[in-house]
């Protein structure tokens, strides 16, 4: 007689033999739910498909409409990708295959090998990849030792693979095959290819685009939507990760363990301040701009940017001031509200647009103006004879979520403002095919902050950023194209450093929490990095708004 055990799913207990497999469980469920089950949790522990239940437990399945799935999703169709690449343009003529990073909703491949990519070479890779996804291969899991795992990434000619097993403190690695072709990949796998439906391929400059369809509209591959702006951005930042031989965690890995940290940071410190130094100089020859919009997601370090900006502005014979739009708030009675009834101090019509502009205007046209100062506590404007107008050379530096937005300030002519987007665009990969989100960046950098200045615990973070997110993508995201300059602020080494702040907060998060998941991923992907202490960081610096220690008020 088979031993069975009791699964709870969705508050009913079911029973299954012993090992029974999540993958066929699921497919008891699939049709209750509008989306693949991808992954489930297991007494609150992500799980792939493939493993089995053992004993009594409770059950959440996770579709590819969560964080957790869709990372799934994109990391099993880049293993699909990269099996029919090699298999249709031939291992012995490939050098290197890269994920560089995310270009809308597509992930930027580079390739390097003897024979020049071309249109048909894309469309038998993309024919190769509905052959396999139409299969229905399997995702093969194996475990093999760390030294075992660099010899064989060493025989792939994966090199990244092979620097960034060094530094593993573990003595195994979990090595993923698909038909035969095998890789290393950051995060779970789906349990078969059949479930892959929606991609595209498309060439792109000079790589190509894997597109995907997002969390939200998992089923759907928008076209490609070009964004040059962005994309020379994110070009620039990795001709500076190559000009400082550090295109991946193995490389930064090896310049700390050699004791060529303090170098690196003052390199990295000296090229962001040329970009700053430009920015401001190209400003300065335009006697027309009046007002610097600034903008960018949460934790771009916008604050220090705009102190160090207008630095160089003096240098360059300007006379900046700072604006902050927040002190342009309604009264707290009047903020617009969410869908859950909250105050959504996001909303553009939480800013007192009429006012802004109005004053706006006046200093634009040499009249003497009054600023308002908000105060947060009271939730009401207040005046305290902070007067300002302007002269010839002095210009207004305007920081706030709404800064590219032209509804914020609609009255201003578009000659008289200067826009630029900030963000911290992560330069630097895991290896060839682990790409760090740069969302990962932001996240870490905002958790340190809040533990820092808020006393706010890693885990109250993880639970806001979802919200915090969805603000970017409604208010910022779309005007970052509708811009003079980018600027990217990440800072090659900075996850050396954050990792010593990070990591104690991080372990802080409550296991039987919801958010517990997020704080495992982000402490496995800490590991991959060897600390660095921060007391060779400037005190200008953007990472020092961070972990304190700023020149700035920040």
């Amino acid at each position: 007689m088979n031993e069975k055990v009791k699964v709870e799913i969705n508050n009913t207990i079911f029973e299954y033999p012993v090992n029974t497999t999540l993958l066929e469980i699921s497919k008891d469920f699939q049709k209750d739910y509008d989306h693949d089950i991808i992954l489930a949790f297991v007494n609150n522990k992500l799980h792939e498909l493939f493993k089995t239940v053992k004993k009594d437990c409770s059950l959440r399945f996770v579709t590819t409409t969560e964080d957790a799935g869709h990372k799934t999703y994109v990391r099993g169709m880049i293993l699909v990708m990269l099996k029919a690449f090699y298999g249709e343009i031939g291992a012995e003529n490939i050098e290197k295959v890269s994920i560089e990073y995310s270009l809308g909703n597509g992930l930027y491949c580079n390739y390097r090998g003897t024979i020049s990519l071309s249109q048909k070479h894309i469309q038998a890779v993309k024919g190769k990849m509905q052959e396999l996804i139409a299969r229905d291969l399997p995702f093969i899991k194996r475990s093999v030792g760390t030294d075992d795992a660099m010899e064989l990434f060493r025989q792939y000619r994966m090199y990244d693979k092979e620097k960034l097993f060094r530094y593993r403190r573990v003595s195994k690695a979990n090595i993923y095959s698909l038909d035969g072709f095998e890789d290393y990949y950051y995060g779970y796998m789906p349990p078969s290819t059949g479930m892959l439906q929606y991609f595209d391929l498309e060439m792109c400059e000079d790589g190509f685009l894997l597109l995907l369809p997002g969390r939200t509209e998992p089923t759907k591959v928008h076209p490609f939507v070009p964004k040059p702006k962005l994309f020379y951005t994110l070009v620039e930042s990795n001709q500076w990760a190559k000009m400082l031989d550090l295109p991946n965690v193995g490389a930064l890995n090896d310049a700390i363990s050699q004791g060529k940290m303090n170098e690196l940071i003052l390199v990295q410190e000296a090229l962001q301040e040329k970009k700053i130094s430009d920015i401001a100089q190209s400003i300065a020859k335009e006697s027309d701009k009046k007002f610097i919009m600034i903008a960018g997601p949460s934790s771009s370090g916008k604050t220090t940017f705009s102190h160090r900006l207008s630095i160089q502005l003096k240098a360059h014979g300007r006379k900046p001031h700072p604006i902050a739009i927040d002190n342009y708030f309604v009264e707290r009675e009047l903020t617009p509200k969410d869908e859950h009834g909250n105050y959504n101090f996001e909303s553009l019509y939480a800013i007192d647009l009429k006012q802004f502009n109005e004053d706006m205007t006046k200093l634009m046209n040499g009249e003497e103006v009054d600023l308002p100062y908000f105060n947060f506590i009271s939730g009401k404007r207040e005046y305290k004879g902070n007067y300002l107008k302007l002269g010839p050379e002095d210009i207004l530096v305007i920081e706030g979520i709404h800064g590219l937005n032209d509804q914020l300030s609609y009255s201003l002519p578009r000659e008289s403002k200067y826009k630029i987007y900030i963000s911290a665009l992560t330069q630097l990969n895991i290896d060839e095919h682990n790409r760090i989100p740069t969302t990962d960046g932001r996240l870490i950098r905002r958790m340190v902050r809040d533990a820092r200045t808020r006393g706010a615990s890693a885990q109250a973070t993880i639970a806001m950023w979802p919200s915090v997110r969805k603000g970017e993508e409604e208010n910022i995201f779309p005007f970052q194209e509708d811009v003079d300059v980018m600027f990217n602020s990440a800072l090659i080494y900075e996850l050396s450093v954050l990792k010593q702040y990070a990591e104690p907060i991080l372990f802080g998060v409550d296991r039987n929490s919801k958010e517990y998941v997020e704080a495992k991923r982000l402490l496995k992907f800490l590991d991959y990095f060897i600390g660095a202490p921060s007391e060779a960081v400037p005190s200008n610096s953007i990472l020092k708004e961070f972990v304190g220690g700023s020149c700035f008020n920040v």
